[in-house]
């Protein structure tokens, strides 16, 4: 009887996470859950007794998963990935995900597109607690987020814009799906030289861990106007970099 009963709170220990995301269990899941010496294991392919699913033991929220889809989404609505890069911090283990994209007809440039997702470990263990306390199926409030920035950049500008008539046409275009920032530095090469001015455009959101888990943060609004706003610059950089 001790032993069933330890069997027993090791399957509780484990959260089902097919009810709360709607789906049948997948390469992030276990299809049944034993007692070990080390507590539960997962062994795949094998029924578990009470017909339920349950979690390995990893994060919750599957962020690289949401990223390698945010580039397949990203492809779909008219861009080519470059690059990408995965950063964790050793002390506060921070982690940033980073992705290069161009629009697929200016892979040439001179435009450069640069998402950056920053995830705080703070915010996700917080939300996995909160997922954790709650009965099965359901869902915390949308009160966690983690940040992507959208970062588009030029060469330096021989006939830099007005920043103000800049800045009101981009927050036309971004709406408040994607907010736009605009600045500018101007630098002189040498003391003889004129100066030549470096645009910095970043429009920032704030991504929805609850939606992460559900598959619901589709981004579709915000990557149609990241396009805009790109087709915008492009357009008007060879009058800016004089060619």
């Amino acid at each position: 009887s001790s032993a069933k009963a330890a069997s027993t709170a090791s399957t509780a220990s484990w959260r089902s996470l097919s009810t709360l995301a709607g789906s049948k269990p997948g390469p992030s899941t276990c299809v049944s859950v034993v007692s070990g010496g080390t507590g539960p294991v997962c062994q795949t392919g094998v029924a578990p007794p009470d017909g339920r699913s349950y979690a390995v033991p990893m994060a919750v929220v599957d962020i690289a998963g949401f990223v390698a889809d945010l580039k397949d989404h990203a492809a779909d609505h008219g861009f080519h990935v470059h690059d990408e890069r995965h950063f964790v911090e050793t002390y506060s283990m921070r982690q940033t995900f980073e992705v290069d994209l161009h629009p697929e007809d200016a892979c040439g440039g001179p435009l450069d597109l640069h998402l950056a997702l920053e995830a705080e470990p703070r915010t996700l263990l917080a939300f996995e607690d909160t997922i954790m306390a709650l009965p099965d199926g359901d869902l915390p409030e949308d009160d966690y987020h983690i940040g992507l920035s959208f970062n588009w950049s030029l060469p330096p500008l021989v006939h830099g814009p007005d920043l103000l008539v800049l800045a009101t046409d981009l927050a036309g275009i971004g709406g408040t799906e994607l907010p736009i920032e605009v600045s500018a530095i101007d630098s002189f090469f040498s003391v003889t030289d004129p100066s030549a001015r470096s645009l910095a455009i970043v429009g920032r959101i704030e991504v929805s861990l609850t939606q992460i888990v559900t598959g619901q943060e589709a981004l579709c609004g915000v990557l149609d106007r990241s396009k805009e706003v790109s087709e915008y610059l492009l357009v008007r950089s060879p009058v800016w970099l004089d060619q």
